[in-house]
């Protein structure tokens, strides 16, 4: 194989900054999470790549997509002729990867996978720092290849450094590599907080202003991963509740979602909209299933609903209950009744002194912290002891 970057010049050397280029399963525009999150504060010191899964456009020409981002990230997109065999398409994107790399006209520093699948076409991509960021357990997801165990036990031989985005998911890896380390989802709190100042200060949106209250939400990707059982039990249960569902559909029949008249499917939202509809709910609620795919998760919209200052109650998902449940920053439930009833004593609950202590929890947890926790490691990795001079450093120190 080859993957190599054409090695004139050192970008370091020269004053520029020194390139990551990121491979992931989740499209840029799709859900703002994890490493959207972190991407963008890699941005202010490194020039980020974003390689995205391909697409398939229906022509005959091989070519990437290329946009940018409004925080400086470079998202690429493999754009294939057809969808073929798995082979094939590796073959393609290893083409296209080349190509990219010798436009680059500079070294990789970090090479940072969130799929194994990644290697299939980019497994000898040379750089000084391999990043595998493991954010969920990928192969036991509906649908999932085969290819990912083998795939991930030769990420883990070749990884530099091992992110766990999870307690579940840290104990799962931490014996399996050398260099683990866990850093759990954080949270933008001041983007979410603005949530607080209720619907009379935000502009509410035109399809949640006429719902009555209480308005009971959930927001993030609606797959295997959601209890669709359940939710339509609770909605069954309190009629005069409305349940506001925001979200992208994924690897599940759109004819599966529960129908009832106190329950809206209000589809995919901007990052930027989302405090526009948590300031005008009342609580929040995360219906997770019990099943392979849930095994390892920690959602990162745990904090997120912290941080607009709304009671949550989730089901008994391990890392929600061991970070926040025990605490008792979040109510924990596993049926329609237990959840309509911890709702229902949120809602009659003076939430002052329980937001004292979300805030005092929060104030430890940011995206800007963890990034600059990782740099510090990458760095150091690289044999650099001083980290990278960005936004998010300033704003940490």
């Amino acid at each position: 194989m080859f993957l190599v970057a054409d090695p004139r010049g050192c970008a370091e050397a020269e004053g520029r900054r020194p390139v990551l280029i990121c491979f992931s399963h989740l499209r840029w525009n799709f859900v703002f999470q994890r490493p959207q999150h972190l991407m963008t504060r890699a941005a202010a010191g490194y020039r980020v790549i974003f390689f995205e899964e391909p697409e398939f456009a229906g022509t005959t020409e091989l070519f990437l997509r290329k946009t940018e981002s409004a925080e400086g990230v470079l998202v690429v997109t493999p754009m294939l002729p057809s969808a073929v065999s798995d082979t094939d398409t590796n073959m393609a994107q290893q083409a296209l990867l080349q190509e990219l790399l010798f436009q680059l006209d500079a070294p990789v520093s970090i090479a940072w996978f969130y799929t194994p699948l990644a290697l299939g076409f980019a497994g000898n991509i040379r750089a000084k720092v391999i990043v595998y960021d493991c954010m969920d357990e990928l192969s036991n997801f509906r649908g999932a290849s085969d290819k990912l165990v083998p795939l991930e036990r030769q990420l883990l031989e070749q990884a530099t450094v091992v992110f766990a985005g999870g307690a579940s998911l840290y104990e799962a890896k931490r014996t399996l590599h050398r260099s683990v380390h866990l850093f759990r989802s954080s949270v933008d709190v001041d983007h979410f907080a603005t949530a607080r100042r209720g619907p009379a200060d935000m502009t509410e949106p035109d399809d949640q202003r006429g719902l009555s209250r209480p308005r009971i939400g959930f927001f993030g990707v609606i797959d295997e991963r959601m209890d669709l059982q359940l939710v339509d039990a609770l909605a069954l249960s309190r009629p005069a509740w409305q349940f506001i569902m925001i979200g992208p559909t994924a690897k599940i029949d759109l004819a599966s979602l529960p129908k009832r008249p106190n329950l809206h499917w209000l589809g995919l939202k901007t990052y930027q909209a989302l405090p526009h509809y948590l300031a005008g709910w009342d609580a929040g609620f995360m219906p997770f299933a019990h099943n392979d795919a849930t095994r390892f998760i920690s959602p990162t919209k745990t904090p997120e609903f912290l941080a607009a200052g709304l009671p949550v109650v989730s089901t008994g998902i391990a890392d929600v209950v061991r970070d926040w449940g025990i605490d008792g920053l979040v109510h924990v439930a596993d049926d329609a009744a237990e959840m309509a009833a911890s709702i229902e004593t949120m809602l009659a609950t003076d939430r002052r002194p329980w937001l004292e202590r979300v805030d005092a929890r929060l104030a430890s947890l940011s995206w800007d912290a963890t990034w600059v926790a990782m740099e510090r490691l990458l760095r150091l990795s690289m044999g650099q002891a001083t980290p990278v001079q960005n936004a998010a450093t300033a704003m940490a120190t």
